[in-house]
This record gives structure tokens, C-alpha cells and sequence, in this order.
């Protein structure tokens, strides 16, 4: 992979879905399908949105370890990002990713106590395309 942050980036930025990774009390991956994150910063820094009383938020805060996948289904590439997930419910975070129509998941509006935001922080990544893998390091 020529420039791992164009490349990832727009997968990332293409994508609707994305799929997200935690680990469950007994030590097994457990992984969601989630709305694409509203905010990113390179391919270090991601932002999502969820329910706070989700089970995902309840393990995160007891262990941050994630994973997050990209995949773009046309050419059959997609890229695992390896990281840390925070649990963030500060006003600052929660009016960052705030959009028209989120009432839809957050009756109560941006101050909805079921709101939150998760920053997930890469450290690795795993990129496969054309028949080959390979390891970066973000």
C-alpha cells in the first residue's frame, strides 16, 4: 500500500458501515455493525456515536482493547485497526458529533444521558487487498 492514510482514509470516509470490536467478560471478541464514524482524524482517530447503556460502552470501560474494520466490498480490500476505545460524555464531545436528526437515537436531544461518544485510537493496522496482507503501524 502506496500511502496507507489516502488509502484508508477514503475507505473510511466511503464506507456506511463499519464494524467494531470489544471483548466480553469471558474473553470473547464480540463485533457490531456501526453507523461509519462522524468524525476522524487521519487513521489514527476515529469518533462514533452510541447508546450509553449499550453493552459495548460497558466493556470498553472495563477494557479499552478494540478493533475496528473497513471494508470496501467492490474490490474486495478492507483494513483492521487495532486500538483503544474512550468513553467520552462531556458536553463538548457529545455537541461534536451532534447532528439534525439524532433525536431519532437520543430522544432527550444532545443532552440524553443514553448518548455518548466513543474515540477509538488506532496503534496498528492490518490492510488486505488483492490476495496480500500486510502489517502497518500507525
Amino acid at each position: 500500500m502506496k500511502n496507507p492514510e489516502q488509502t484508508i482514509g477514503n475507505m473510511a470516509d466511503k464506507c456506511g458501515t463499519v464494524f467494531m470490536s470489544y471483548i466480553d467478560d469471558e474473553g470473547f471478541p464480540v463485533t457490531k455493525a456501526m453507523l461509519k464514524p462522524r468524525v476522524r482524524e487521519g487513521i489514527q482517530m476515529f469518533w462514533f456515536h452510541t447508546n450509553t447503556s449499550s453493552n459495548k460502552v460497558k466493556f470498553y470501560r472495563e477494557n479499552p482493547k478494540a478493533s475496528i474494520y473497513f471494508v470496501d466490498i467492490r474490490f474486495f480490500r478492507g483494513v483492521c485497526l487495532a486500538g483503544n476505545v474512550e468513553v467520552l460524555e462531556t458536553s463538548e464531545a457529545k455537541e461534536m458529533l451532534w447532528q439534525e436528526g439524532d433525536t431519532m437515537y437520543y430522544k432527550e436531544g444532545v443532552t440524553d444521558p443514553d448518548y455518548c461518544v466513543l474515540k477509538f485510537t488506532a496503534v496498528k493496522g492490518r490492510y488486505y487487498s488483492n490476495f496480500h496482507s500486510e502489517d502497518f503501524v500507525i
